[in-house]
Protein backbone atom coordinates (compact mmCIF):
# COMPACT_ATOMS: atom_id res chain seq x y z
CA UNK A 1 0.00 0.00 0.00
CA UNK A 2 2.84 2.37 0.86
CA UNK A 3 4.45 1.67 -2.46
CA UNK A 4 1.22 2.51 -4.32
CA UNK A 5 0.98 5.83 -2.46
CA UNK A 6 4.60 6.64 -3.30
CA UNK A 7 3.93 5.93 -6.98
CA UNK A 8 0.74 7.97 -6.85
CA UNK A 9 2.55 10.97 -5.32
CA UNK A 10 5.35 10.61 -7.83
CA UNK A 11 2.85 10.51 -10.70
CA UNK A 12 1.00 13.57 -9.38
CA UNK A 13 4.30 15.43 -9.06
CA UNK A 14 5.21 14.61 -12.66
CA UNK A 15 1.78 15.77 -13.88
CA UNK A 16 2.15 19.05 -12.01
CA UNK A 17 5.61 19.56 -13.52
CA UNK A 18 4.32 18.86 -17.03
CA UNK A 19 1.40 21.27 -16.49
CA UNK A 20 3.69 24.04 -15.30
CA UNK A 21 6.01 23.59 -18.30
CA UNK A 22 3.03 23.49 -20.69
CA UNK A 23 1.58 26.64 -19.15
CA UNK A 24 4.77 28.53 -19.97
CA UNK A 25 4.91 27.29 -23.58
CA UNK A 26 3.77 29.94 -26.09
CA UNK A 27 2.47 28.46 -29.35
CA UNK A 28 1.45 30.20 -32.56
CA UNK A 29 -0.15 29.05 -35.79
CA UNK A 30 0.16 30.45 -39.33
CA UNK A 31 -2.22 29.78 -42.23
CA UNK A 32 0.14 29.36 -45.16
CA UNK A 33 -2.63 29.28 -47.77
CA UNK A 34 -3.97 32.62 -46.51
CA UNK A 35 -0.46 34.10 -46.61
CA UNK A 36 0.08 32.90 -50.17
CA UNK A 37 -3.24 34.40 -51.27
CA UNK A 38 -3.12 37.71 -49.43
CA UNK A 39 0.55 38.65 -49.27
CA UNK A 40 1.25 41.74 -51.38
CA UNK A 41 4.24 39.95 -52.88
CA UNK A 42 1.86 37.42 -54.47
CA UNK A 43 0.16 40.12 -56.54
CA UNK A 44 3.51 41.67 -57.43
CA UNK A 45 4.78 38.29 -58.55
CA UNK A 46 1.68 37.72 -60.69
CA UNK A 47 2.09 41.08 -62.41
CA UNK A 48 5.78 40.43 -62.95
CA UNK A 49 5.07 37.06 -64.58
CA UNK A 50 2.27 38.50 -66.70
CA UNK A 51 4.57 41.24 -67.98
CA UNK A 52 7.38 38.75 -68.59
CA UNK A 53 5.26 36.33 -70.62
CA UNK A 54 2.91 38.80 -72.30
CA UNK A 55 4.87 39.02 -75.59
CA UNK A 56 4.89 35.24 -76.01
CA UNK A 57 1.22 35.04 -75.16
CA UNK A 58 0.46 37.72 -77.74
CA UNK A 59 2.48 35.79 -80.30
CA UNK A 60 0.36 32.72 -79.59
CA UNK A 61 -2.81 34.78 -80.03
CA UNK A 62 -1.48 36.06 -83.37
CA UNK A 63 -0.59 32.53 -84.48
CA UNK A 64 -4.02 31.24 -83.46
CA UNK A 65 -5.71 34.00 -85.48
CA UNK A 66 -3.50 33.15 -88.45
CA UNK A 67 -4.60 29.51 -88.21
CA UNK A 68 -8.29 30.51 -88.05
CA UNK A 69 -7.87 32.83 -91.05
CA UNK A 70 -6.09 30.12 -93.05
CA UNK A 71 -8.80 27.55 -92.25
CA UNK A 72 -11.53 30.04 -93.14
CA UNK A 73 -9.81 30.75 -96.47
CA UNK A 74 -9.54 27.01 -97.08
CA UNK A 75 -13.26 26.54 -96.49
CA UNK A 76 -14.15 29.55 -98.62
CA UNK A 77 -11.91 28.58 -101.55
CA UNK A 78 -12.49 24.82 -101.33
CA UNK A 79 -14.44 24.67 -104.60
CA UNK A 80 -12.21 27.01 -106.60
CA UNK A 81 -8.75 25.62 -105.77
CA UNK A 82 -7.02 22.62 -107.25
CA UNK A 83 -6.44 19.49 -105.19
CA UNK A 84 -2.69 20.10 -105.02
CA UNK A 85 -3.12 23.70 -103.91
CA UNK A 86 -5.71 22.64 -101.30
CA UNK A 87 -3.38 19.93 -99.94
CA UNK A 88 -0.53 22.48 -99.72
CA UNK A 89 -2.74 24.89 -97.78
CA UNK A 90 -3.98 22.11 -95.50
CA UNK A 91 -0.37 21.06 -94.88
CA UNK A 92 0.52 24.69 -94.08
CA UNK A 93 -2.42 24.90 -91.67
CA UNK A 94 -1.40 21.61 -90.06
CA UNK A 95 2.19 22.81 -89.66
CA UNK A 96 0.99 26.05 -88.10
CA UNK A 97 -1.20 24.10 -85.66
CA UNK A 98 1.78 21.95 -84.66
CA UNK A 99 3.93 25.04 -84.19
CA UNK A 100 1.15 26.65 -82.14
CA UNK A 101 0.82 23.58 -79.91
CA UNK A 102 4.59 23.37 -79.42
CA UNK A 103 4.88 27.05 -78.52
CA UNK A 104 1.84 26.82 -76.24
CA UNK A 105 3.35 23.81 -74.41
CA UNK A 106 6.72 25.57 -74.06
CA UNK A 107 5.02 28.70 -72.72
CA UNK A 108 3.08 26.68 -70.12
CA UNK A 109 6.26 24.91 -69.03
CA UNK A 110 8.20 28.17 -68.77
CA UNK A 111 5.38 29.85 -66.84
CA UNK A 112 5.21 26.93 -64.41
CA UNK A 113 8.97 27.02 -63.92
CA UNK A 114 8.93 30.77 -63.22
CA UNK A 115 5.91 30.44 -60.91
CA UNK A 116 7.81 27.85 -58.90
CA UNK A 117 10.83 30.15 -58.72
CA UNK A 118 8.69 33.07 -57.56
CA UNK A 119 6.91 30.82 -55.06
CA UNK A 120 10.25 29.75 -53.59
CA UNK A 121 11.23 33.42 -53.13
CA UNK A 122 7.86 34.17 -51.53
CA UNK A 123 8.12 31.16 -49.22
CA UNK A 124 11.54 32.36 -48.11
CA UNK A 125 10.10 35.81 -47.32
CA UNK A 126 7.21 34.19 -45.45
CA UNK A 127 9.59 32.04 -43.42
CA UNK A 128 11.64 35.11 -42.48
CA UNK A 129 8.48 37.04 -41.53
CA UNK A 130 7.20 34.14 -39.41
CA UNK A 131 10.58 33.88 -37.68
CA UNK A 132 10.62 37.62 -37.07
CA UNK A 133 7.13 37.63 -35.52
CA UNK A 134 7.93 34.53 -33.47
CA UNK A 135 11.15 36.01 -32.12
CA UNK A 136 9.72 39.47 -31.43
CA UNK A 137 6.74 38.03 -29.53
CA UNK A 138 8.72 35.27 -27.77
CA UNK A 139 6.93 32.26 -29.24
CA UNK A 140 8.34 28.87 -28.32
CA UNK A 141 6.69 27.10 -31.23
CA UNK A 142 5.03 28.26 -34.44
CA UNK A 143 3.23 25.68 -36.56
CA UNK A 144 2.07 26.01 -40.13
CA UNK A 145 1.03 23.64 -42.83
CA UNK A 146 -0.93 20.47 -42.15
CA UNK A 147 -2.84 21.32 -38.99
CA UNK A 148 -6.33 19.90 -38.48
CA UNK A 149 -7.44 22.62 -36.05
CA UNK A 150 -5.94 25.72 -34.49
CA UNK A 151 -7.65 28.18 -32.20
CA UNK A 152 -8.03 31.80 -33.34
CA UNK A 153 -6.16 32.97 -30.25
CA UNK A 154 -2.91 31.32 -31.42
CA UNK A 155 -3.31 32.34 -35.10
CA UNK A 156 -0.58 34.86 -35.95
CA UNK A 157 -1.25 34.92 -39.71
CA UNK A 158 -2.48 38.53 -39.72
CA UNK A 159 0.66 39.67 -37.87
CA UNK A 160 2.83 37.96 -40.48
CA UNK A 161 0.76 39.50 -43.31
CA UNK A 162 1.19 42.90 -41.72
CA UNK A 163 4.96 42.40 -41.59
CA UNK A 164 5.01 41.22 -45.23
CA UNK A 165 3.07 44.34 -46.20
CA UNK A 166 5.83 46.53 -44.81
CA UNK A 167 8.48 44.98 -47.04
Amino acid sequence: MKQVLVWLYLLMGMLLAVNSVAAELKIGYVQVDKLLQEAPQTAESGKKLEKEFSPRSQELDRLQKQIRDLEAALDKDRLTTTDAERRNRERDASNLKLEFQRKQRELREDINLRKNEELAVLQDRINKAVTSVAESESFDLVVYGGVAYASKKIDITDKVLKLLGKK
